[in-house]
């Protein structure tokens, strides 16, 4: 089964990196305890179209497990505008910090993933 990547985005002013550092920070540990519930790794995002997040889940099913229609009015309220979440299924990744490759989601010897 192919991993999840969702990218959140809110149409909202770019935020100062301190300003930004300090908003991630104070929710990163909502997302670190999401390990057992599928979430593999979120960034934060603060650019000049929005400020976001990329969350990689292990599955689908993960993400829309926690993107339901209720927690999406939540953030609409949070952020005075409402996201807009794009999905996207990733069969191969790459991480060059782990030193390997992913192909849905289990490593692969580099033979493998040329195959």
């Amino acid at each position: 089964m192919s991993n999840c990547i969702v990218v959140v985005q809110f149409p909202l002013n770019k935020r100062t990196q301190e300003d930004a550092i300090v908003s991630g920070t104070s929710t990163a540990p909502i997302y670190r305890n999401l390990a057992d519930k599928g979430l593999i790794r979120k960034d934060y995002l603060n650019g000049d179209s929005g400020t976001g997040g990329v969350y990689l889940w292990e599955n689908r099913e993960a993400a829309e497990a926690w993107f339901t229609p209720e927690r999406v009015q939540m953030l609409t309220e949070k952020f005075g505008a409402p996201p807009s979440l794009t999905w996207y299924d990733t069969h191969v990744s790459v991480d060059n910090l782990k030193e390997e490759i992913r192909v849905n989601g289990t490593p692969q010897t580099v033979s493998q993933a040329a195959e």
